[in-house]
């Protein structure tokens, strides 16, 4: 499938989003590495997430064989089920078609967890998406982002807003980028093998 393809009504496709904030003063936020990791699977597979589609940034191509959607909604994280929603009608996807990749205050900095369905865990973009569907039940890979020691002893902790819209710092940059990596091929792992072949491999 070319990049302007449309997707005809009833074929299958595998939509992948990163959440995120957009915008150059969020680019390199904790709260954006879900765009990160997408943007890295579309580098490996040459989807480049440009079009605007659905209040979304979109790149469609093949991987494997399969028909692929990369996204990253341009709605501000607490409003991303807007975006899912009309990405989801505009490619007819099935929710256990959908995965949904985003930040995790609970995992440490470069873990990574694959589910097929959960709550939201108190995450914003994740409250608007399964608000938005009527449903939790939906594949989703968490990037951890949480530091074992998040301030130095007798320092106090920063609160999660202001932890998640700052930037990642020097030496947080090298495990993020490795999460990053490990989550392009958990991505894959999904569209070829689907979510319980990726949780297996990569949890």
């Amino acid at each position: 499938m070319t990049e302007n393809s449309p997707t005809r009504a009833g074929t299958s496709v595998k939509l992948i989003i990163g959440l995120g904030n957009p915008g150059k003063s969020y680019v390199n936020n904790r709260h954006n590495v879900g765009f990160h990791c997408v943007e890295e699977f579309g580098r490996r597979y040459e989807i480049t997430i440009r079009r605007r589609k659905a209040r979304s940034r979109v790149g469609e191509g093949t991987v494997d064989g399969i028909r692929v959607v990369l996204a990253k909604p341009q709605t501000f994280m607490n409003l991303s089920g807007d975006a899912v929603h009309l990405l989801m009608r505009l490619y007819n996807v099935r929710l256990e078609d959908l995965l949904v990749v985003y930040d995790d205050l609970d995992l440490r900095l470069g873990r990574i967890r694959v589910r097929e369905q959960g709550s939201s865990g108190g995450h914003k973009g994740m409250d608007s998406i399964i608000g938005r569907l009527g449903t939790q039940h939906f594949p989703r890979l968490r990037i951890g982002i949480s530091r074992e020691n998040s301030s130095d002893e007798g320092e106090e902790m920063p609160d999660a807003v202001s932890y998640v819209l700052g930037n990642f710092e020097s030496e947080e940059k090298d495990a993020v980028r490795e999460a990053c990596a490990i989550a392009a091929g958990a991505i894959f792992s999904f569209i070829t093998e689907g979510a319980a072949s990726a949780m297996n491999k990569y949890n």
